[in-house]
């Protein structure tokens, strides 16, 4: 990202450095400060992304793969 832009949860204001649709961080417990295009996070919100996304990357990864053999 580069530009020094804060990070997009709610009471964080550490620089962003990952920029996410706010569709992709519907299903997490992330809160966002406003309704913008795109979600900017830090380092830890990104991280607390994955790990909270995981098992749903992971099914759409598997069910991808079944579906080009």
């Amino acid at each position: 990202m580069g530009g020094g832009e804060p990070c997009s949860v709610e009471g964080c204001s550490s620089e962003a450095i990952r920029s996410l649709s706010p569709k992709r961080l519907s299903g997490t417990s992330l809160r966002l400060k406003t309704g913008s295009r795109k979600a900017a996070l830090c380092k830890e919100h990104y991280k607390q992304f994955k790990k909270e996304t995981k098992e749903q990357r992971k099914i759409e990864r598997d069910r991808f793969r079944t579906w080009s053999k």
